[in-house]
C-alpha cells in the first residue's frame, strides 16, 4: 500500500470513535454542564449567555447537532455532588464544570470523562491538574481569582479615606476549599501594604452578621468577600450589613457591589464561559483535555459604589475613581 494511502486511512481511524459516537445519537453529540449559581438570575443568566454564544460562534447549535444538559447547584455543595452523579449517568462527551464545587464532585467521581473547568481557584494547588501547562489527566479549563488579584483589592481598602487598618476575610470553607491559600498569600501581603487580615468562614447570615460585629466601627474596619458562590448568594445580606456596622468591603462580583458593597472588582464571567467553550469545541473534536493548558481570566471591571461611599461617611481618591470601568451614584 503507498505510504500516502496509508497516512490517508490512518487519520481517518483516528477520527472513527469520534464519528461514530456522534452517529449513534444522530449526529448529535452532548454537552454536560454542571455549575454554580442559579439560572433564573442575573449571575446565571450571564452564564448561559456566555455559554450558548460561545458554542453558537464555533457552530454548535442546541437541540440540532449538540444536546445541552444543565444542571445548577447554587452554592450547595452536597447538590453539586448528585447532580455530578445524574451527569455521569448520562454519558456526556464532555462536561463543562463551573465552580470548585462541581470539580471537586466530578472528580471523586469519574476519572474518564473529558471536564472543562471555569470560575475555579488554585486548581494546581488542589490537584485537579499537574500544571497550568501541562494539565496531564481529563480536566483543564479556564481558572479565575488569583493571589494577586485578592492583593490587588486589599490595597484598594487602604486608598480609601479612612483606610482600612483591619479586613476580615469571608467565605465559606465548603465551598471556596482554595481560601486558605488565598489567605496566606494576603496575610503575605498586609504587611508591606501596612493591615492586618483576619481569616472568617462562615456558613450563613448569623455567622457573617458576627464577623462584620468584630470589625473595629467608625473607621479602621474592612471587609473582602472571596471570590465564591457563597458571597454571591448572601450577597444582600454582606450588602445591608456593610451598611448596618459601617465597614467598606470589596467583593468579586457585580451584583454585590449593586446591592451596596463599596467596591466590586470582577472578571468578566459570562466571557470567562464564553472563552471555555473553545476546549469544549476542540474535545468534541477530538483533542484531550492533557494536551490543553490551563488559561487565566483576561477581563476584568472595576465597580465603585459612590451612593454606598456616601453612607458610610468614605472618600474615594479620584486616583481610584478614574481607574474604575463603571461608577454606581
Amino acid at each position: 500500500m503507498k505510504r500516502r494511502k496509508f497516512m490517508t486511512l490512518l487519520g481517518s481511524a483516528a477520527a472513527w470513535p469520534v464519528l461514530a459516537h456522534a452517529q449513534q445519537r444522530g449526529e448529535r453529540q452532548r454537552l454536560g454542564v454542571l455549575t454554580l449559581g442559579l439560572a433564573s438570575d442575573a449571575f446565571g443568566k450571564g452564564i448561559i449567555a456566555g455559554v450558548l454564544q460561545g458554542l453558537d460562534a464555533l457552530g454548535w447549535k442546541e437541540r440540532v447537532n449538540l444536546l445541552i444538559d444543565w444542571r445548577w447547584y447554587g452554592a450547595d455543595a452536597a447538590l453539586a455532588e448528585r447532580q455530578a452523579a445524574e451527569l455521569i449517568a448520562l454519558k456526556p462527551d464532555v462536561i463543562l464544570a463551573g465552580g470548585n464545587p462541581a470539580v471537586e464532585k466530578m472528580r471523586q467521581q469519574s476519572k474518564a470523562i473529558p471536564v472543562v473547568f471555569a470560575l475555579i481557584s488554585d486548581p494546581v494547588g488542589l490537584g485537579y491538574v499537574d500544571s497550568l501547562a501541562h494539565p496531564g489527566g481529563n480536566f483543564t479549563g479556564f481558572e479565575s481569582y488569583t493571589p494577586p488579584i485578592y492583593t490587588k483589592e486589599l490595597q484598594m481598602l487602604t486608598q480609601i479615606t479612612p483606610p482600612a487598618s483591619s479586613v476580615a476575610i469571608l467565605y465559606n470553607p465548603a465551598t471556596a476549599p482554595y481560601a486558605s491559600r488565598m489567605v496566606r498569600a494576603m496575610e503575605d501581603a498586609a504587611k508591606s501594604i501596612g493591615v492586618t487580615v483576619r481569616d472568617a468562614p462562615c456558613h450563613d447570615d448569623d455567622e457573617i452578621e458576627a464577623v462584620f460585629a468584630a470589625l473595629p466601627r467608625g473607621g479602621g474596619g474592612g471587609l473582602l468577600a472571596l471570590g465564591d458562590i457563597f458571597t454571591q448568594v448572601h450577597r444582600e445580606a454582606i450588602a445591608s450589613l456593610a451598611l448596618k456596622y459601617n465597614v467598606p468591603t470589596v467583593a468579586n462580583t457585580r451584583q454585590i457591589a449593586e446591592s451596596g458593597a463599596l467596591i466590586s472588582y470582577v472578571l468578566d464571567i459570562p466571557d470567562l464561559f464564553r472563552r471555555s467553550t473553545t476546549y469544549v469545541d476542540r474535545i468534541l473534536k477530538g483533542e484531550r483535555p492533557a494536551d490543553l493548558p490551563v488559561q487565566a481570566p483576561t477581563k476584568f471591571e472595576l465597580l465603585i459604589n459612590l451612593k454606598t461611599a456616601k453612607s458610610l461617611g468614605i472618600a474615594v481618591p479620584p486616583t481610584l475613581l478614574a481607574l474604575a470601568d463603571e461608577v454606581i451614584e
